[in-house]
């Protein structure tokens, strides 16, 4: 039995395990979901020891393959969603359930930090516009407004940190996961104490800053009773979901970009240096020396998998996309914006609405899912366009996330942006990225090229068609005119 690797991922809806073998190959995985809690208006919440015990019972599970075995793993890499703040005491124990990225509790706090003078300072240091998803307001919120939990609080940490805590023992800040802190100095890739104490906070309240693919500890022997995992198993710092998924993808150097399709949408463009935009997200890759640009959307494959739970029950999602395929390129006019829980990049507005303009008594269901399909990729192009502004180059996407295996979706992704799309082999790009950290740090893999070279393969390559292209254009500008004039209705 050769070398294996294990990545977990920590998603928004569910957690996954994955165990690969050096040439990338899944050898067995599982999931667990767990809940979104929604305690008031614009919070969103979970509960980290559900995360735990969902992964727990998750790599017992791929502890039974076959082709599987504890002392095979040589690492184990963890990747996470972003702008958690998980607020845990000097034992390690957690105070209180964290906001996650959905979650806009503190807007006030944004609107009265912009008031104050600070916003300049701010993008200028941390390269990312104050806004409420991120990891800073929140901590904020908890000063404010729960200072029982802020003031026993010992550190705030990110998802992946926190089960790397529960693995290891050890607290840990790995840097892609910074971009959230907006006292993070995106150029230099330390904390900015001054800007820190600004805001009312101190940079003791965060980890320490390390590598993507350090080794921070290692599998101890409690943990190893609860999940089968052997005692002394390293474990690197791993890091954010997107970037892991990135790599995952094959995107590894400048120039290249990753495209996300998976419940949320959105791209990752690999720059080797911080290019920033106000109306983007910049954060470091996983991968040393590069950053990544990124537009993220609430509109990717949840979308689809709303309307099929509404307006599709009982069908499939090959049986929904085959209906859209017998409309023509623009859905005869109609369109949809798919801000279905408030809009991120680039629009940033938390009270954005999903929209479906130009229905008729001559419109069908597959004119709707069309333009569902449609929305979405005009969400990405709206992205990538920003980015130009930036001076990011964008060449070829490599696709990841479910929405990937779709021909249709990903052709009209290909249409609208103009862009080649690549599709790596893999459906687990994301736990794949944290595993090749995993592989880099315990030196399976000498570096990232051997890392990516040996496991990541291109299943099927769509190129753009020039007369769809040109279609598309027209029905991007009023996508852009409707998502512009309903701004002023959100």
């Amino acid at each position: 039995m050769g070398k294996q690797l294990l990545g977990i991922d920590i998603g928004t809806s569910a957690c996954k395990v994955a165990v690969f073998d050096e040439d990338g190959t899944v050898l067995a995985q599982a999931s667990r979901e767990y809940k979104v809690y929604y305690p008031k208006s614009g919070q969103a919440e979970q509960e980290p020891e559900e995360w735990w015990s969902a992964i727990c019972e998750s790599i017992r599970e791929v502890l039974t393959g076959k082709e599987v075995s504890a002392e095979a793993i040589c690492g184990i890499g963890v990747d996470g969603q972003s702008w958690s703040a998980i607020p845990i005491d000097r034992e390690g124990h957690v105070l209180c359930r964290t906001p996650i990225w959905m979650d806009t509790r503190a807007r006030n706090i944004c609107e009265r930090v912009k008031r104050e003078g600070l916003a300049e300072e701010i993008f200028e240091v941390a390269g990312n516009d104050f806004l409420p998803s991120y990891t800073t307001p929140k901590m904020l919120w908890f000063r404010e407004e729960m200072p029982e939990v802020f003031g026993k609080a010992y550190k705030f940490l990110q998802s992946n940190s926190y089960i790397v805590y529960k693995l290891t023992d050890q607290i840990s800040q790995d840097y892609s996961q910074g971009y959230g802190i907006h006292f993070f100095d995106m150029d230099r890739l330390t904390y900015h104490e001054e800007l820190a104490n600004k805001l009312g906070l101190t940079q003791e309240l965060l980890p320490a800053l390390c590598g993507c693919d350090s080794i921070v500890g290692e599998v101890t022997e409690d943990v190893a009773k609860k999940t089968g995992l052997k005692a002394g198993t390293p474990v690197v710092a791993g890091g954010l979901d997107a970037a892991c998924g990135t790599l995952g993808a094959g995107v590894y150097q400048t120039g290249q970009t990753q495209e996300q399709g998976g419940q949320a949408g959105g791209m990752s463009i690999c720059m080797d240096k911080a290019l920033s935009h106000k109306k983007l997200i910049l954060g470091t890759h996983v991968v040393p020396g590069l950053w990544l640009l990124q537009g993220g959307t609430v509109g990717g494959g949840g979308a689809l998998k709303w309307f099929r739970q509404e307006l599709g029950k009982g069908m499939s999602f090959d049986e929904l996309t085959a209906e859209a395929e017998e409309i023509s390129a623009g859905a005869d006019g109609v369109l949809f914006l798919p801000y279905m829980a408030g809009e991120r990049s680039p629009i940033w507005n938390p009270d954005a609405k999903g929209v479906f303009y130009g229905l008729s008594y001559d419109k069908s269901r597959g004119h709707m899912i069309r333009a569902v399909l449609e929305g979405v990729a005009f969400s990405l192009e709206h992205n990538l366009c920003v980015a130009k502004e930036a001076g990011a180059i964008v060449g070829t996407l490599n696709a990841m996330g479910g929405s990937a295996n779709s021909r249709l979706w990903t052709q009209i992704k290909a249409d609208v942006t103009g862009r080649t799309i690549q599709v790596p082999a893999s459906d687990t790009a994301t736990t794949l990225g944290a595993a090749l950290l995993a592989g880099v740090g315990c030196g399976v893999y000498e570096n990232y090229e051997e890392a990516v070279n040996r496991t990541i393969k291109i299943t099927r390559v769509q190129e753009p068609d020039k007369e769809q292209h040109e279609i598309y254009q027209d029905a991007m500008e009023r996508y852009l005119k409707l998502s512009e004039k309903m701004l002023e209705i959100f």
